[in-house]
Parts: structure tokens; C-alpha cells; sequence
């Protein structure tokens, strides 16, 4: 035996794993939608129905409001609800009725460029400030090409428009839009592109999710901006975009300015400018009239001068006095220490002399003779010491203190 609770888990297993994740298509009716964020409803046809969940976290992937009366296809799980024993679907996600192989084929592509980086935010271009030429690529009898130029012509009407026809639906739209795309980058006339397409089918708009769309918009050198269906419909179109708008409305008004704001704009700027060259003009017065006061007359500047070099030449005069003056008074100072200096050396030399004197006095012969002595020379005028050095009969010559005597030698002992 086993209880209700084991029964009805048996029971949920048997199921998740006799049925695998699959597609079921139905009639949405009952839908609900919880606070917790959860969806309810039950899928039907003609002969029968099954309770279904979408919890919150997969509804808030959906990119379209479910309601009563729609024909979906839903990817479940077909499992057990086992507090109170009732089958139902536990659902991954929820696409319109129909939309099976174009959907499957959108989600394909997508995830592909995905992986490619076609998406990539920071491959997406900035659109221009303030547009000189918007170019519209449409078809020339959509009700979108009417809703864009209305817009901008009520925004901002000085912005030029372009309008590059091509076909948007049907066979080789998609090839078609490509091309056009290709020839706007090519003639370069654009600021920003505006790609738009009223609202449709998933066939209708299936030209926007052709792969060559996608490529042709990262490829094209203008930033381009699409407004493709209605808010709710998405397309490859969109995601390659530089920039989605819901619709060609919100397209047009993204790329256009407003003029009311831009005119607004302007006068804040104008009055900018016009309190700043206020501020400059005062201050160049200001300058002018400091200078004005500055300023005088070259009669009156060169009478300034004249009264200048006088009272330099005054300087120079004074500054010449004392300086011939001090070389006076240096002059007579060098003069007085010369002589003083010379009377010093005079001195010294009178009395160097007088010991010189004295010194010569006491070495000079005739001091000695004074005292008696005589001085005796041969003839040859040689001073005679020794008797035996002159011969008898020889003349010698002797000098007294005053005067000589000549002899003759006689005899010598």
C-alpha cells in the first residue's frame, strides 16, 4: 500500500518521463495572471483542455501579452500538479498559433549573428545631435512613410528628408532592402537613416528578419534606426539597428530635434552670450579708462624727462665734487706719508752712514799716522815690512801724517 502523496509523485515521474519537452497548439481561455508574477489559463481545442503555468520567470521573456481567445503554440513539459492531483503543463514559452517554422527560423538566426557579435552594443553608432538630412527607407505607399514625415515636419521642419523607395514585403523584399541600404551609404546625402514598416504578420514583416537586412545595416556607414510593426513586435532588423523604436513614429522622433527646443535652446545660448560680451565689454571700459588716466602727453613726457636728466646731471655734478675732492684729500694723505716716509729713510741713512764713517775712521791709515806712524814703500811702490827686502843705495819713499819724504837706503840693520 502507498499513500496519495508517493501515488502522485509516481505518477508526475511517469509522466516527465513518457512525454518529452514538446509543442502543443491550442485556444487560450481563463488567463490569469498572479501577483507573485505567475501565469494561469487552460488550453484548449474542440474536444479537449489541460491547465497550464507560465511562471514568472519565463513569462517575463515573452515579447507579447497572452490573452483569451488566442490560438498558441506552447513549449511544456507534461507533468502533475501533486497538491491536488491534477495534469497539467508546466510551460517554457508561448508563441502565436502558426508561427512555428518563422519562429523557430527567427530564433535560429538570431542566436547565429548573437554568437557573431552582429548585436553588439558597442558596435552600435551614436546618432547625430542635430541632423541636416534624414533618409527614409520604406515603400512609397506605406501608411509608415506618411507617419514619418508628418512627424518630422511637425518636429522640426527645417531637416532635409530623403526618401530611398523600396518594397517591404514579398518576395526579395528582404534582398531589396539590402541593396537600398547599400546605395544610401553609398551616396552618403544622410546624417541618420530611418528604416520603417507599419505593423503586420509575422509573414509581413518576415523582410526585416532576413539575414542580408541584418548585415546590410551593420555594413552601411550611416547610422540607421528602425521602426518596424508595432511596440511589440521585434525583428533581426532591431536588434541590428543602432537604435529600435517601437514605431515609425517614435523613428522619426528619435532622429528630429525639436524646433521648440532647439529654439529654446539657442535663445539660453544667446543670452549666454550676450551677458558674457557684457561682462567683456565692461571690462575693456574698465581697462581703457585705467590706461585714459595713465596715458599722458609727449609735451608733458618729455618735460618729465628734461626734469629728470637736470636733476641726474645734479647727481653726476655732486657725485663728480666729492669724488675729485676724496681724490684730493687721498692725494695730500699719500703725499704726507711720502714725506714722512722719506724723512724716516733720510735719517736711517744719515745714521748708517755716520757708523759707516766712524767704521772707515777707525780703518783708515792716516788716522794712524796722526798718532806718529809713517808709511815706508819701495821704488816699485810696494809697502816695505822687511829691512832685507830693499837694497842699499835703493830709493823708498816714506809718508808721514802730512806729506812724504824721499830717501835714499844707506844702510840697513
Amino acid at each position: 500500500m502507498i499513500g496519495v502523496t508517493e501515488l502522485m509523485r509516481s505518477v508526475r515521474d511517469a509522466l516527465e518521463h513518457r512525454f518529452p519537452l514538446m509543442w502543443v497548439s491550442g485556444e487560450i481561455s481563463n488567463f490569469t495572471r498572479a501577483a507573485s508574477g505567475h501565469c494561469y489559463f487552460t488550453l484548449k481545442d474542440a474536444q479537449a483542455q489541460v491547465r497550464c503555468v507560465l511562471f514568472r520567470n519565463r513569462a517575463q521573456l515573452l515579447e507579447w501579452q497572452p490573452e483569451n481567445g488566442a490560438k498558441v503554440e506552447v513549449r511544456a513539459l507534461v507533468t502533475m500538479y501533486e497538491a491536488r492531483g491534477e495534469f497539467q503543463l508546466n510551460v517554457e514559452t508561448v508563441r502565436r498559433a502558426g508561427l512555428g517554422p518563422l519562429y523557430e527560423k527567427f530564433l535560429r538566426l538570431k542566436e547565429k549573428l548573437e554568437r557573431e557579435g552582429v548585436f553588439d552594443p558597442a558596435a552600435k553608432r551614436s546618432l547625430p545631435q542635430y541632423p541636416r538630412t534624414v533618409g527614409v527607407v520604406t515603400s512609397l505607399a506605406a501608411a509608415a512613410l506618411r507617419d514619418v514625415l508628418t512627424t518630422l515636419k511637425r518636429r522640426n521642419p527645417a531637416i532635409g528628408v530623403i526618401v530611398y523607395p523600396v518594397p517591404v514585403q514579398g518576395e526579395g523584399a528582404g534582398t531589396k532592402i539590402a541593396a537600398m541600404l547599400a546605395r544610401a551609404g553609398e551616396r552618403n546625402e544622410c546624417d541618420v537613416l530611418v528604416l520603417a514598416r507599419g505593423g503586420g504578420s509575422i509573414e509581413d514583416l518576415w523582410a526585416f528578419n532576413e539575414e542580408v537586412v541584418a548585415r546590410a545595416i551593420r555594413a552601411c556607414p550611416i547610422p540607421v534606426v528602425t521602426g518596424v510593426g508595432h511596440e511589440t513586435d521585434f525583428t533581426i532588423a532591431d536588434f541590428a539597428a543602432d537604435l529600435r523604436a517601437p514605431t515609425p513614429t517614435a523613428a522619426a522622433e528619435s532622429v528630429s530635434p525639436e524646433r521648440r527646443a532647439l529654439a529654446a535652446g539657442v535663445a539660453q545660448l544667446a543670452l549666454r552670450v550676450q551677458r558674457a560680451t557684457r561682462r567683456l565689454l565692461d571690462d575693456r571700459t574698465q581697462r581703457v579708462d585705467s590706461l585714459a588716466r595713465r596715458l599722458v602727453h609727449p609735451r608733458e613726457r618729455l618735460a618729465a624727462h628734461a626734469r629728470v636728466l637736470v636733476q641726474l646731471e645734479a647727481r653726476l655734478a655732486a657725485a663728480s665734487g666729492r669724488v675729485i675732492e676724496s681724490a684730493r684729500w687721498r692725494l695730500a694723505e699719500l703725499l704726507r706719508s711720502m714725506g714722512y716716509a722719506a724723512e724716516r729713510r733720510m735719517e736711517r741713512a744719515q745714521e748708517r752712514v755716520a757708523r759707516l764713517a766712524a767704521s772707515l775712521g777707525n780703518l783708515d791709515p792716516t788716522a794712524v799716522l796722526g798718532r806718529g806712524y809713517s808709511i815706508t814703500r819701495a821704488a816699485d811702490g810696494v809697502v816695505l815690512r822687511d829691512a832685507t827686502k830693499v837694497a842699499v843705495g835703493e830709493s823708498i819713499t816714506t809718508t808721514l801724517a802730512r806729506g812724504t819724504i824721499e830717501s835714499e837706503v844707506r844702510k840697513r840693520g
